[in-house]
């Protein structure tokens, strides 16, 4: 196919950022999140602390699942959106959902998880599944095969005004432009990239 222009909206979801601990290979481990019937009455660790993991977090709690979040973090990400925010931290205040700050899992069982504390200190939990929601890379290879120049985040380069590339006639759209960064661009407050675009490519691109 030929084409005077190309808008990439990939996003940023092709490769999960892996953990490399004992265990994340096993069947019951996901790195992406589709929705919560599934684990009814299962007891689940949702591991993370951004916006992917606190919103699996309240689905899976809904939908009956016995939930334990654990993030390395004091407490959740700055970015986590402000309107689910007071949602997360109520279900925790109710203990609806148990929340295991300052923690990393450093291995993964069939039956139970094993976690480690800031202070070294090691602990395990009974578990049936988890979900690694621990951030994701956009597909650097394919977008190094456009042309593309990209950033330390694997953003492609480009302008910000008119969301074109280094390549000429080639855009990108929608949380791509911030690359691994999700904590930058949503689908909220990137809806308008279309019209940015279209209005470069009828100006003339002027």
């Amino acid at each position: 196919y030929r084409c005077r222009h190309l808008v990439v909206a990939t996003g940023q979801f092709d490769h999960p950022n892996m953990m490399n601990i004992p265990g994340e290979n096993l069947e019951k481990v996901h790195h992406y999140y589709r929705e919560g019937h599934p684990y009814y009455r299962k007891k689940v660790a949702v591991i993370g602390g951004k916006n992917s993991a606190v919103e699996a977090a309240l689905d899976l709690y809904k939908h009956g699942a016995d939930v334990t979040l654990i993030h390395r973090g004091e407490t959740f990400g700055s970015s986590v959106k402000y309107w689910i925010l007071p949602d997360i931290q109520n279900r925790i205040k109710e203990g609806k959902i148990t929340a295991r700050f300052n923690t990393v899992v450093s291995e993964i069982r069939e039956d139970h998880l094993v976690l480690r504390g800031r202070d070294g200190g090691e602990t395990t939990i009974a578990n049936d599944v988890v979900f690694a929601l621990t951030g994701y890379r956009p597909d650097e290879a394919f977008l190094r095969k456009l042309g593309l120049e990209l950033d330390a985040e694997c953003a492609p380069v480009h302008d910000p005004k008119t969301l074109e590339t280094n390549v000429p006639g080639v855009y990108i759209a929608g949380v791509l432009t911030a690359g691994a960064d999700g904590s930058k661009v949503f689908i909220e407050n990137s809806r308008h990239h279309g019209n940015i675009i279209m209005g470069h490519i009828r100006n003339g691109k002027k």
